[in-house]
């Protein structure tokens, strides 16, 4: 098969070689986090309180290293970061002024900061308030918790989010295993899969069936439980049997159910082979064991990705297959592809979508790609002969630049290439200085 674009010249072959790859995404507010798989940590977005963690205030539409290995895991809050480091240190950056950061202060900071020196094995940040495990399966809780959200028995700190602990303080002693953290509201698993809440319930978001706030861990189903989503004011979780739940508000659909109506009762979504969840403020994704990513809810900013700019109260296909991972946040999404590709769509104001602009788009948008090493050789009358490794049944897309910055990387096509190389016919002028590259599209 050959594919041949006329009135171009090839003087660089983007050979890429052997890189690191994304494996996590965190989004929140108007900014976004994602580790490679060399350890390090990238941000993007808005940085007006430190959150992107790079000893600045200047947001940034380009993903910035922020620290170069050793990181495991990653957390976005509305206006605050955490990460992990491999030791089981606990890290964080940002907005302090409900004690979020842990700190011991209420004063904000642009670099990352040593909170817990060990055993910290998961973190979730929402959006005045902050949780962590350690190694003994006990739930930790800081920041603001005007509406119980910490799970003391408590309310410290005014409901608007100002104030708070600003240390660390067990909450649950033994057995969680999985925490998140919506706006003024908190979910976590222990190891028999039960799901418990605490916080606000507005909209029902708790699932208990009132709409009564909590300030102590409530269950809400016994068992069975695999995975949680906290967003604004709607939840999501998983069972061990693929399918997908909801509660809260549905104003925009967020729960895909089909209605506008919100509920304060977990509802069945979906009754099997979903294998991963996040939420937005007023959106859902989901991903089933095929690879296919889904979305449902608001879409004023193009956040589900599927080229309108049209809410939804029903589940979406977005992407067909190959996605792994997924993160929603301030009306904008991300996700990871098989090969390790971030891409994203919707809300870019602050640059949190990470292409070079801010400009919103509402289709998926290649950020930092898994490109396929290749070379090319001239052969006679201009044309190029390209050979790459191919993996089989992938689908590979041809990339033309003037420069290597991401942003000026243009497709020229996405046509299935079943062979392991390729031609490419020049024009007649070998002065165009054109870049070109492969990478796998999902």
């Amino acid at each position: 098969m050959q594919a041949c674009l006329l009135g171009a010249v090839l003087l660089h072959a983007f050979t890429g070689g052997a890189q690191p790859v994304v494996t996590q995404i965190a989004a929140e507010g108007s900014h976004s986090l994602f580790l490679k798989s060399d350890g390090s940590l990238w941000a993007m977005g808005y940085n007006n309180y430190g959150e992107l963690g790079d000893g600045t205030y200047n947001s940034t539409n380009l993903p910035e290293m922020i620290v170069s290995n050793n990181v495991m895991a990653i957390a976005a809050g509305y206006y605050h970061s955490l990460f992990l480091k491999n030791d089981g240190s606990l890290w964080a950056m940002g907005w302090n002024e409900a004690g979020q950061l842990g700190s011991g202060t209420f004063i904000m900071t642009n670099r990352p900061e040593l909170i817990v020196s060990n055993n910290v094995t998961a973190i979730a940040a929402g959006q005045y308030h902050s949780l962590f495990i350690k190694s003994d399966g006990s739930l930790w809780a800081m920041g603001n918790n005007g509406y119980g959200q910490l799970g003391d028995g408590t309310y410290s700190g005014n409901i608007a989010g100002f104030g708070g602990t600003n240390l660390p303080e067990m909450i649950v002693t033994s057995n969680v295993t999985a925490i998140a953290a919506g706006y003024y509201y908190s979910l976590f698993l222990k190891n028999d899969g039960s799901l418990w809440a605490m916080g606000n319930n507005s909209f029902g978001v708790l699932g208990d069936s009132t709409y009564n706030q909590t300030n102590l861990p409530e269950m809400i189903v016994s068992n069975n439980v695999t995975a949680i989503a906290a967003g604004r004011y709607h939840s999501l979780f998983l069972m061990s049997d693929g399918s997908l739940w909801a509660m809260g508000l549905n104003s925009s659909g967020q729960l895909g159910n089909g209605t506008y109506n919100n509920t304060n009762l977990p509802e069945l979504i979906m009754a099997s082979n979903t294998t991963a969840i996040a939420t937005g403020p007023l959106h859902s994704l989901f991903l089933k064991n095929d690879g296919s990513l889904w979305a449902m809810g608001d879409n004023y900013t193009g956040e589900l990705g599927d080229g309108t700019y049209n809410s939804t109260n029903l589940p979406e296909m977005i992407v067909s297959n190959n996605v792994t991972a997924i993160a929603a946040g301030l009306y904008s999404s991300l996700f990871i592809t098989r090969d390790g590709d971030l891409w994203a769509m919707g809300n870019n104001s602050s640059g949190q979508l990470g292409d070079g602009t801010y400009s919103n788009v509402n289709l998926p948008e290649l950020i930092t790609g898994n490109y396929v090493p290749m070379s090319g050789q001239l052969l006679n009358n201009g044309i190029m002969r390209f050979s790459f490794l191919r993996r089989s049944g992938a689908k590979y897309a041809l990339d033309r630049s003037f420069s290597l910055m991401p942003p000026n990387w243009v497709q020229q096509t996405t046509t299935l290439i079943f062979q392991g190389s390729f031609f490419f016919t020049n024009g007649p002028n070998p002065a165009t200085n054109n870049f070109w590259r492969i990478r796998t599209v999902p």
